[in-house]
């Protein structure tokens, strides 16, 4: 029997005698104690122990992302220790760690974070996929946050301080991770037996860094919707406001992007077998939009040539303008609903050009008409940046450690194309090969799903059941059922596959049940 068996199964033997017993956790230390704790490049700056349903936002916090009504007032009673991490002298790292005063299950979860960081993130999809320091403390957790090293959802205060963009690309999360779990064991005066990530977006780049960089640090990880390729993400994205903003001519006003979406779902839904208002593969549908350029005067039912030529920008892969290399893939069809977000106007999104104007430029009076794609390419392939990316596609020491990747993305996703996580997959396959591939890494595709959630598709699933139960217990997540409320309750529920596997209609039963759908492979 291997060690890590023998690790599973004595793991496994502790969490059925701590269930079967149902024994409060004690902590060692007071909540207040911590205060005088002293850690190497770190100064607690708060220690609180707060009662059930008691914690309330700091007024300085963001509220971005958080959703407010009962995030909080459910959360069991817990000690909040807030510290600052300078692991440079011009370091500013902000985490904060929440510890269950009784029944901590023994785990740590370090919570990702969304767009240029710059905030705790103390709530994030409640209701849909957890992933705040609430819903950790809420599952059992001891858990912790960062704010990476600045302060706002910008760039601005990493202009011209390298160290803090290195605090921003990988630094921050994994002090965060090694002081936490410090914290953590004085007040429990045990280890965690398990440590888990969970981030989406920003927070699934910081998933794979940690993966890549930092391999001890967890066990299990979820990455939802990874930025992998931060520098190529961003470049894409000022171009694509760039081509699609600069001109008026070039523009599609949001009122149009209904018909759009319509028009690609009438071409592309039933390529699947069924007519559920649902893409299950993009990438098995063509779509020109050609087929509805206006005949005639412009109106609300067509579109103008100019805005043709934007809707193709949008969907197809950015390339380099001289040598023809596939720069970053195009959003999917089926995101129509939410291009705004890439071509809302009248600029293109901050969170492409906060990159060139404080990193790479380092000009905060930069322009983005100025833009010019081939220059940009050179500019963001330069060394210096790539430490913002999570392109390593070799992840033998996680893997071999045991460690287990959980990737989600959703088809819809209006931010970036879940083409972008595919690529990575298969890049991790090609080095990894199918056999340890198969045990360590998994990739889970949702039609319909936006950005980390939300969309026309079932967008709600519980990742981080799926991820202790194949760490902990041996058992690889296949499928994983999510579901689509509506007012409160559950319209419909389909299986999301293991990749390459799709959802197949068994040809009987109601298309709003997951058990009327096979995962098998196209």
């Amino acid at each position: 029997m291997s060690k890590r068996h023998i690790r599973v199964l004595r793991n496994l033997s502790v969490s059925l005698l701590v269930g079967a017993f149902m024994v409060p956790q004690s902590h060692a230390a007071t909540c207040e104690n911590l205060q005088t704790l002293s850690l190497p490049k770190a100064t607690i700056t708060l220690t609180q122990q707060v009662a059930a349903g008691a914690f309330s936002l700091p007024a300085s916090a963001s509220t971005r992302g958080v959703q407010l009504s009962t995030a909080f007032n459910q959360l069991p009673a817990f000690c909040r220790v807030v510290a600052t991490l300078a692991p440079s002298t011009d370091s500013d790292i902000q985490i904060e760690v929440w510890m269950p005063l009784t029944n901590w299950n023994g785990k740590f979860q370090g919570v990702g974070n969304g767009g240029l960081a710059g905030s705790i993130t103390y709530t994030a999809g409640a209701g849909g996929i957890e992933r705040g320091l609430a819903e950790a403390l809420k599952r059992g957790y001891a858990t912790a946050s960062t704010d990476t090293g600045h302060v706002g959802n910008t760039a601005a205060p990493m202009l011209g301080r390298r160290e803090r963009v290195i605090d921003f690309a990988y630094r921050s999360v994994h002090e965060m991770t090694v002081t936490a779990k410090a914290i953590v064991h004085t007040f429990y005066e045990a280890h965690p037996e398990w440590s888990y990530w969970n981030g989406c977006s920003s927070g699934g780049r910081q998933a794979l860094i940690e993966a890549q960089r930092f391999p001890t640090d967890y066990d299990g990880i979820i990455a939802g919707a990874p930025a992998i390729s931060q520098t190529r993400l961003v470049t894409w994205v000022t171009h694509v406001g760039h081509a699609a903003l600069k001109e008026p001519a070039s523009v599609i006003p949001s009122s149009k992007f209904p018909m759009i979406h319509d028009a690609v779902t009438n071409a592309c839904d039933a390529v699947d077998g069924v007519n559920d208002g649902l893409i299950e593969d993009p990438t098995r549908c063509s779509f020109d939009f050609k087929t509805i350029e206006c005949s005639g005067a412009d109106s609300a039912l067509c579109l103008t040539s100019a805005q043709v030529e934007s809707a193709r920008t949008i969907t197809n892969p950015l390339v380099h303008p001289v040598t023809g290399e596939r720069i970053f893939p195009g959003l999917a069809l089926g995101t129509e609903l939410g291009w705004g977000t890439r071509i809302g106007g009248p600029d293109p999104q901050f969170f492409g050009t906060d990159y060139f104007k404080y990193i790479f430029y380092e000009d905060p009076n930069w322009d983005w008409r100025t833009f010019d794609l081939e220059a940009a390419i050179a500019l963001v392939e330069r060394g210096d940046y790539d430490m913002l990316n999570a392109t390593n596609a070799d992840l033998t020491p996680f893997m071999q450690r045991g460690g287990k990747l959980l990737l989600y993305h959703g088809w819809s996703d209006q931010n970036f194309s879940a083409q972008s996580t595919i690529d990575y997959y298969n890049s991790v396959r090609d080095v990894a090969g199918s056999g340890r591939m198969d045990e360590a890494v998994r990739l889970f595709l949702a039609p319909g799903m936006g950005h980390c959630g939300g969309g026309v598709g079932p967008n709600a699933f519980d990742p981080v059941t799926a991820l202790e139960q194949w760490v902990e217990q041996g058992r690889a997540p296949e499928p994983i059922i999510a579901s689509y409320v509506s007012d409160g309750k559950v319209d419909r529920t389909r299986p999301l596959c293991p990749y390459p596997q799709v959802a197949k209609y068994r040809g009987a039963g109601t298309i709003d049940e997951a058990a009327s759908f096979a995962c098998e492979l196209p």
